[in-house]
């Protein structure tokens, strides 16, 4: 018997090294090396039999390559299929990310449950849980789907033959840090496997025309767990997002070769699982107060999807020396450039001020088009002065003060005159607003000085 080799691999990143390193060359990641054991016969002949995407194995003219068969399948969630980008895909590849208790185990299993309700089959694997448990969760949310295969199994040597038998027309991995090939003496949930495990489960997908849902941990610092390639290999990669203290949650897809990454969809937490809320603007802002200072609406655009979303500042004398400035759903970084320019734009004394901002709802915004709505909000506090509940401000606020413009103005326009608004200050480059509602008047500014003169 030989010698049993090992190497030493970064948890992180992947890079493999002859002995243990503090802090990794490739990632900078520290403490992230564990020992791994290395069989190179194993390796080499995983890669003799690895399968191929290509039916025929030849170089196939683009001409000649027919897309009649891609077909999408609806999910039976609307919100779903929008985020998916309409519908799932044959073959593709989709990892869910979420927090630990978010709900992305119950969201997979109503969809699994609905495509299973139309006459399809669809097979559930666990690595977490058993059938009994699978099943309890499935009446507590009144699913009663015949055509749903539950398999509590991790070892993919004994998952994919079941796939090949099966031929489903769904298959949800739950999760993809559970399960293990046993070509690799690496420990579940390591870089070998999970990489292994993911390459594994694509070469399925591509081969079978079969759309494959893994369900991927989160690390502590909220990214996927495992190497950065696995979001690499998969088609798209979805972020369950949302606070336990809120009812609904928020499915946004970061990467999708078949849709527009950004896309987000809103689901609401009730009794019976996830339902798909079909006005997430007015969900957002159901709860908002009449009248009070720091308190604005901002239209941010999500994929293609408009939302209403209320953005709430308060602005208070600080106690020590040193004001403090915090954000919440909204980037600190920024807010701290926006107080510097309303400080030497507008004179605003600010410099002695304690700031806190806060994107009701829990959601979190990254559009540079809320930085005017940010402005408004902390010159309405500061001054103890509120601002008209039927204004929506749109525009990117610039180091000198100027305003500019926003992208697809038009399709935000529409969406502020659905829900009843009568006034929209805009960039001025953006005006005139073509097709603009007769019933909503909209202004144009120029710079932060302007913006206030007219609140105000």
């Amino acid at each position: 018997m030989g010698k049993l080799r090992t190497a030493f691999v970064c948890q992180q990143c992947g890079m493999t090294a002859t002995k243990w390193l503090g802090r990794c060359p490739d990632c900078d990641s520290w403490n992230s090396f564990a020992e791994e054991l290395v069989d190179k016969a194993d390796g080499v002949e995983a890669a003799r039999t690895a399968p191929r995407f290509s039916a025929t194995g030849k170089p196939v003219a683009y001409d000649d390559v027919t897309t009649e068969g891609a077909l999408r399948t609806t999910s039976g969630l609307e919100e779903f299929d929008r985020v998916l980008g309409g519908g799932i895909v044959q073959g593709s590849l989709v990892l869910l990310g979420g927090d630990p208790g978010i709900g992305k185990s119950t969201l997979l299993l109503q969809v699994a449950a609905q495509m299973a309700k139309d006459g399809a089959t669809v097979v559930y694997v666990s690595g977490e849980e058993s059938e009994r448990q699978i099943k309890l969760r499935g009446e507590r949310l009144a699913i009663h789907p015949k055509g749903l295969l539950l398999y509590s199994e991790t070892e993919l040597d004994r998952i994919l033959p079941e796939l090949h038998r099966l031929t489903p027309s769904l298959v949800v991995v739950d999760s993809v840090q559970t399960a293990h090939s046993s070509r690799f003496s690496s420990a579940p949930g390591s870089i070998t496997q999970v990489r292994e495990v993911a390459a594994e489960l694509l070469y399925y997908a591509k081969s079978s025309a079969t759309p494959v849902f893994l369900i991927g941990h989160v690390n502590k610092e909220g990214n996927i767990a495992g190497p950065k390639a696995l979001e690499h290999m998969v088609d798209t990669v979805l972020y369950f997002e949302g606070e336990r203290h809120h009812s609904h949650r928020v499915v946004r897809a970061v990467k999708n070769r078949y849709g527009a990454a950004g896309e987000l969809g809103v689901f609401e937490m009730t009794g019976g699982g996830l339902a798909p809320v079909a006005n997430p603007s007015g969900l957002f802002l159901s709860e908002r107060p009449e009248n009070a200072p720091g308190s604005v609406v901002v239209c941010s655009l999500e994929g293609t999807r408009p939302l209403l979303l209320e953005i709430q500042a308060l602005v208070a004398t600080s106690s020590f020396g040193y004001p403090r400035r915090v954000a919440l759903g909204f980037d600190a970084n920024r807010l701290s450039l926006l107080l510097a320019v309303l400080e030497k734009r507008a004179q605003l004394a600010l410099s002695g001020e304690d700031v806190y901002v806060n994107v009701a709802g829990g959601l979190t915004v990254s559009e540079p088009v809320a930085d005017l709505g940010v402005v408004a909000a902390v010159a309405s506090s500061f001054r103890g002065r509120a601002v008209d509940s039927r204004t929506v401000f749109l525009g990117e606020v610039g180091l000198a003060g100027e305003v500019r413009p926003a992208s697809q103005l038009p399709l935000r326009i529409k969406e502020i005159s659905r829900l009843g608004f009568r006034r929209v200050l805009v960039p001025a480059g953006n005006c005139p607003v073509p097709d603009a509602p007769p019933e909503l008047d909209i202004s144009g500014l120029k710079s932060v000085e302007q913006l206030l003169d007219v609140i105000f």
